[in-house]
């Protein structure tokens, strides 16, 4: 989890929070919080990394849509990160 960049952590919390999004829907998400337009050229390159590194597993949801769920590696890293998160907060 370290070595994710704050914008695909981000990722990983909007796909955990979702039911087997596509990437339209963690997209508008992440255009939601940052306020601002994610391109595809910055989204799907990250998708695709969080795919390699075993964080997210990509299924078909139709021939032209892909769906994203979270592996249970990153479903441990992500509480890893939160009590690390909360422990900051009372230091």
């Amino acid at each position: 989890m370290k070595q994710l960049t704050a914008f695909q952590r981000d990722i990983l919390y909007i796909v955990g929070k979702l039911k087997k999004p596509h990437g339209l829907a963690i997209k508008r998400k992440l255009e939601a919080y940052y306020d601002s337009e994610v391109n595809h050229g910055r989204l799907y390159p990250n998708l695709d990394q969080l795919v390699e590194e075993g964080y997210i597993d990509k299924g078909e949801k139709d021939d032209r849509t892909n769906e994203y769920t979270l592996t249970n590696q990153a479903k441990k890293k992500l509480r890893q990160r939160r009590n690390w998160e909360n422990l900051e907060q009372i230091l």
